[in-house]
């Protein structure tokens, strides 16, 4: 097993963290664009689009701290 920098893995943690809430907020502008452009249906498909973007919101908002929770520190015992 090799040793990590402390620094590289929690900077790397924090890159994901980021990057979790930046993806639901793309998969949330994607599915307007679907519900209300001509991207996938003439006239915009709200049955379609409006699904996937609830997920890609409820995905910015949950992803964040649930990868928080999982990578923090425990408490000195």
């Amino acid at each position: 097993m090799t040793t990590r920098d402390p620094d590289s893995l929690w900077r790397n943690r924090f890159i994901l963290i980021n990057l979790a809430g930046i993806a639901g907020t793309a998969v949330a502008l994607l599915g307007l664009a679907i519900a209300y452009s001509d991207l996938v249906v003439d006239g915009g498909s709200i049955a379609i689009g409006m699904p996937i973007a609830l997920a890609g919101v409820v995905a910015s908002f949950l992803a964040p701290k649930y990868l928080a929770r999982r990578w923090r520190t425990p408490p000195e015992q």
